[in-house]
């Protein structure tokens, strides 16, 4: 029988020769963030349901309820989406080769890379950085997590990154740095390529708004960002989870965008938008205009119910300098924005709330916003 075996090692090199092992043995693999508590562990191994768990000094059978994998099985990514409960997105051996081969192909790399791998294995970011390497023979250096000085000393001359990383070494040492996980900042440097992907397509399957080779993207008539290729993801391990590949093999990503001359433009997730008094607001677009602010560093924006308007949009802002007032945060962002996008609330923050891969909890904000109302 095929298990999942759930690798909960401390050392990121550690869990690369495990995987390899645990995959030449047949099985599957779950690699669990070293970040999350005991409680979040055992949750995501029930919710899951994994055979054998693999810490730094045992291998024990985990007395849960657990499925067999299926021939071909490779690894189950975690990912809470917007509902907080743990999904396992199964990904397949052919599908990671599929997606290190086209990623390889659209930077036209292949064994003369250096891949770094300093992002969470947990993750598809991380862990897609090991499996580019491994199938295209190019050499591999793994740190156990980020930290910029050890970046930054790297020989390495590919490397994946989120935005909050970008902020915090000197990029041009790399020949190429693949930005994902959350919206990247407006100025860019020049060897910087930003990917859109989800855990779901195995990571990045647009880069710089263009569909890697063998990737075909849509917009479906309600706006949403339909994908389809080889690297999209065989199932939920979950039992209770509908798949959301519908019978033409579209993943429906639940990201809503549009395409022009060929770009895709990705507006943001179903649920986000703000629908206040009336009107519909990404808070995405609210967001890249504030952040044009010269006092304002960092910024989240959302709807907080609101008897009259529905919702109003509140922004959350890191501020650099002086303080500006909500009239002033206003005018700016209608100079790109219509009246209705702007800000009806401006709360100043000292830092925001963030994912391991830099995404911001817009939703811890408004719920800790309304439990105090």
């Amino acid at each position: 029988m095929h298990e999942l075996v759930a690798l909960d090692v401390a050392s990121a090199s550690e869990v690369a020769r495990m995987v390899r092992r645990e995959w030449d043995a047949g099985n599957a693999v779950l690699v669990v963030d070293q970040r999350l508590p005991h409680a979040a562990k055992r949750q995501l191994f029930e919710k899951i349901g994994v055979h054998t768990i693999v810490t730094d000094d045992d291998r024990t059978r985990s007395g849960l309820v657990a499925a067999p994998m299926k021939d071909g099985d490779a690894v189950v990514i975690s990912t809470s989406g917007t509902s907080g409960e743990p999904k396992g997105v199964v990904h397949t051996h052919d599908g990671l080769r599929a997606a290190s081969l086209a990623s390889s192909a659209a930077l036209c790399v292949g064994a003369d890379a250096h891949w770094l791998a300093c992002l969470p294995l947990a993750h598809i970011g991380g862990f897609g950085v090991l499996t580019r390497a491994w199938h295209t023979g190019a050499r591999l250096t793994i740190h156990d997590g980020f930290d910029a000085t050890k970046v930054g000393a790297s020989d390495a001359t590919h490397v994946s990154l989120v935005p909050t990383a970008l902020t915090r070494i000197d990029p041009s040492r790399f020949i190429r740095i693949l930005l994902g996980g959350s919206r990247p900042p407006d100025s860019l440097p020049s060897n910087t390529t930003v990917t859109y992907g989800l855990s779901e397509s195995c990571g990045g399957v647009v880069y710089d708004r263009r569909p890697i080779p063998g990737v075909s993207v849509a917009i479906a008539d309600d706006g949403e960002i339909l994908l389809r290729g080889p690297m999209i993801m065989s199932r939920y391990v979950n039992p209770d989870l509908a798949s959301p590949i519908d019978n033409e093999d579209w993943l429906h990503t639940n990201d809503f965008g549009s395409i022009t001359d060929g770009l895709l433009h990705v507006d943001g997730r179903r649920g986000e938008m703000i629908i206040t008094g009336g009107e519909n607001v990404w808070p995405d677009a609210v967001e890249r205009a504030l952040v044009t602010h010269p006092s304002i560093s960092e910024c989240a924006v959302a709807g907080v119910p609101d008897d009259e308007w529905g919702q109003v949009v509140t922004a959350w802002i890191v501020v650099d300098g002086e303080e500006p007032s909500l009239e002033e945060v206003q005018d700016h962002v209608c100079v790109e924005l219509p009246r209705y996008c702007a800000p009806r609330r401006l709360i100043v923050v000292s830092s925001l709330p963030r994912t391991s891969l830099g995404k911001v909890r817009r939703r811890d904000l408004v719920e800790e916003l309304t439990s105090r109302e």
